[in-house]
């Protein structure tokens, strides 16, 4: 796997502006253990590898834990994850897989038993903007980091 290209060399600004709105998005005040989960999941979904990989790290630096991290692409099937947790990467499948239908009513209802208008609000923006970074990331090949001993098994 090589890079195709290095979008933030070719476009500075503009991907400046994305990291400014990530950073609007640290801000709002949402749990920053949330957010790992949502990144990480919308990442699984997508296929992004880079971001898989850095979500991953974060989330482990920030003390989630290495099970957990493990099991969000099984969240339904472990009792590891909250009620809120589990709306949110409910939520995040959704809007990550928009084309596949509309958010029904049920879908919303079920948010706002765990969370505020202004909540739903944030984690749409935080779903939307990690989808954009997968978008970013995936067709120009950004390639994550290799530590030494996952590399024993690289073609």
């Amino acid at each position: 796997m090589q890079e195709r290209l290095n979008y933030m060399k070719t476009q500075p600004e503009l991907i400046g502006a994305v990291l400014d709105l990530k950073k609007a998005v640290d801000k709002s005040g949402l749990d920053r253990g949330l957010i790992h989960l949502v990144n990480l999941r919308a990442s699984q979904i997508n296929g992004c590898s880079y971001c898989v990989d850095m979500h991953t790290r974060e989330a482990r630096r920030d003390g989630e834990s290495e099970q957990r991290v493990h099991l969000v692409s099984a969240w339904r099937e472990s009792p590891l994850f909250t009620n809120r947790e589990r709306a949110a990467l409910g939520w995040t499948e959704r809007l990550t897989k928009i084309s596949e239908g509309p958010v029904e009513d049920g879908d919303y209802e079920n948010m706002l038993e765990h969370f505020s208008e202004t909540e739903l609000v944030q984690l749409a923006v935080l779903v939307g903007l990690i989808n954009v970074w997968n978008r970013i990331a995936i067709p120009f090949r950004s390639v994550h980091p290799v530590v030494p001993d996952s590399a024993r098994n690289a073609a």
